[in-house]
């Protein structure tokens, strides 16, 4: 307790930070920000789904693992690596993998460094599908994000957002 009035007493918000994290009460803007992100989240997620869908393209997580892959070293990730990129649950990767795999998409070997995992490469025709993807993406988070933020205010929402992610990234 003596170390709590001692933070208090010299930096009244570390204090309440402290405390908040102790309790698990947190303030109500911190309530605030989460509900908000979550409900923007979900939102600006269904309008690029839906972008995709009318231009009869598969759903962004096959956008999202696809760049992940295209982007690592001669086109080849860990499948942990992959779901370490993307944050989706393991199952989900799997199950994606899976379907991305029997498209022709991906091809999937098993690790010769580590033989529990599996190295997942892009394939030409994913690569295409990739390309093929990006400007109806890519148009879809220019209309819902970018027509309603200044360059300033992104950068600071992805400031602030890579400081939640690099937080969370530390602890686990």
């Amino acid at each position: 307790m003596h170390l709590h009035r001692r933070k208090f007493d010299a930096d009244a918000s570390e204090f309440r930070y402290d405390h908040a994290i102790m309790t698990g009460k947190p303030s109500a803007a911190v309530i605030e920000a989460w509900a908000g992100l979550v409900r923007t989240e979900r939102a600006l997620r269904d309008k690029v789904e839906e972008a995709l869908k009318r231009a009869r393209l598969p759903p962004a997580d096959w956008y999202h693992v696809l760049n992940e892959i295209d982007r690592a070293p001669r086109g080849m990730l860990r499948q942990t690596g992959v779901q370490d990129r993307t944050k989706l649950a393991q199952y989900n990767v799997c199950r994606l993998v899976d379907r991305l795999e029997g498209e022709g998409l991906v091809e999937r070997r098993q690790c010769q460094i580590d033989g529990r995992n599996n190295v997942v490469i892009i394939t030409a025709k994913g690569r295409a599908l990739r390309r093929q993807m990006w400007p109806v993406y890519a148009a879809a988070i220019a209309e819902h994000v970018g027509a309603h933020l200044s360059e300033a205010e992104a950068a600071e929402l992805a400031r602030l957002l890579g400081k939640l992610l690099r937080a969370e990234s530390s602890v686990n």
